[in-house]
């Protein structure tokens, strides 16, 4: 019987692709100066593992092992295509700046990994519970750390994301420094990213092993009853 609650709990945090596999690496470091940047190769990304999960878990019975990883790359790129199609048709802007890291979501290890060690052994709907999972738990570390450099090397937040829903969204920057703030240059550059990605794991670890102290101090040991023998009279 599938435990979706632990899907849930490996793909948001006990197996995060981008902070415990550290997979993905490339787009996670590269494109996440900023919210909205972020969140747009989220989107992608999350829509590629789903579709990818959910086509794999319909073919996994009929595809030899002989072929099996090429197939699975076959439908990783038709479903990283038409994200790319919609994207050009619906936020080109946003596109453009994402730029060749949208096509290398092909290549992106944390979806073909999903597809071999899950998806091609289980059924439809945990597939694609699966894969959303892994996916938001991916999305999440992209928008951490691109609210982070976007806060420290612009001082604003939600910047430029009518890009992604429209000039509704045009309204929706937050300046929490003032127009003065000349900005933290690190944050957006590479070095930036390394060293937020590494706080986040950082973070995280030291996360789980207060978790885990604290598990262990309510661990009590349960001794067993002794049997005592009496003799003779109780008076």
């Amino acid at each position: 019987m599938t435990d979706y609650r632990e899907l849930t709990q490996n793909g948001l945090w006990k197996n995060n692709p981008a902070l415990v596999q550290l997979l993905g690496l490339c787009p996670l470091l590269a494109v996440t100066g900023s919210v909205v940047n972020a969140l747009g190769l989220g989107l992608a990304t999350l829509l590629v593992l789903v579709g990818s999960n959910v086509a794999v878990s319909l073919v996994r019975n009929a595809v030899s092992d002989a072929v099996k990883l090429p197939a699975f790359v076959m439908i990783i790129a038709s479903f990283t295509t038409g994200t790319e199609l919609l994207m050009q048709a619906y936020t080109f802007e946003l596109y453009q700046i994402l730029g060749i890291f949208i096509p290398l979501i092909v290549t992106n290890c944390a979806i073909l990994g999903r597809a071999d060690a899950y998806a091609s052994k289980n059924p439809i709907w945990p597939s694609a519970v699966d894969g959303f999972m892994m996916g938001m738990g991916f999305m999440g570390a992209l928008l951490i750390i691109g609210a982070i450099r976007e806060i420290l090397g612009a001082g604003t937040l939600f910047a430029d994301m009518h890009l992604l829903f429209g000039e509704t969204a045009r309204g929706w920057t937050v300046s929490l420094f003032g127009q003065n703030y000349s900005g933290f240059l690190v944050a957006v550059l590479p070095p930036g990213a390394f060293l937020v990605a590494g706080l986040l794991i950082a973070i995280k670890n030291a996360v789980d092993a207060e978790i885990e102290r604290r598990q262990a101090a309510k661990r009590v040991v349960v001794k067993g009853s002794k049997r005592v023998r009496t003799t003779g009279n109780v008076a």
